[in-house]
């Protein structure tokens, strides 16, 4: 099972979405939008972004061979 996308609305009004994993662990969390049309928009563009993106390790800490 693959992953998801979950948009909400606040109670401030603002739309925001999670990126799920297929166990439902969140992976990710947006910002907060106005508009719904917004936050789909941001889903549109992680899609297309992660899809190439590397990963720009900035700690001091070596990076490990494997995920922990």
């Amino acid at each position: 099972m693959a992953g998801k996308f979950i948009v909400t609305q606040g109670e401030s009004g603002e739309y925001r979405f999670v990126l799920t994993a297929a166990n439902g662990e969140v992976i990710a969390t947006s910002e907060g939008y106005r508009q719904k049309g917004s936050a789909l928009n941001g889903i549109d563009s992680v899609r297309r972004t992660a899809v190439d993106a590397i990963v720009d390790d900035r700690t001091l800490e070596p990076s490990p061979t494997h995920a922990d």
